[in-house]
């Protein structure tokens, strides 16, 4: 069904990731292609004070760990991306860039603060130029 698809995977929610990822897999074409993605979000500098130095570097080393596991544990053969920024803005600079059919996002349980759907996926959802699947 699609050529391409982006899946961005947050760290904190690896369940989720197995849970889109076999959805990708699911719907993609034979021959197609994963792009598996995670975003290490960037801290505002009143709080850098009291993290480490190298803490944006660890996360970023950890994150593609943990990505390089998810994708052998399903069996993707996914391309992996690892990106610093604003989560919202780099998903969709991603696929924009790899021209992707499909963005599959997970959602978490909504809370006060963003009633319907994740924030990172509502703006995803609002601004992406592929079609885009929330998984909740």
């Amino acid at each position: 069904m699609y050529k391409k698809i982006v899946v961005p995977v947050e760290m904190g929610q690896l369940d989720k990731g197995e849970k889109i990822l076999a959805k990708a897999k699911a719907l993609l074409d034979a021959g197609g292609e994963i792009v598996l993605v995670n975003i290490v979000e960037t801290t505002p500098s009143y709080i850098t004070v009291d993290l480490p130095v190298d803490f944006i570097d660890l996360s970023v080393k950890d994150a593609e760990e943990k990505i390089a596991a998810l994708d052998a544990r399903m069996a993707t053969n996914a391309r992996r991306i690892v990106r610093i920024g604003s989560a919202a803005r780099e998903i969709m600079e991603i696929a924009a860039t790899e021209k992707a059919d499909l963005i599959i996002i997970a959602s978490h349980r909504p809370d006060f603060t963003n009633y319907l759907i994740g924030a990172t996926a509502d703006r995803v959802v609002r601004h992406a130029k592929c079609s885009v699947l929330v998984d909740r």
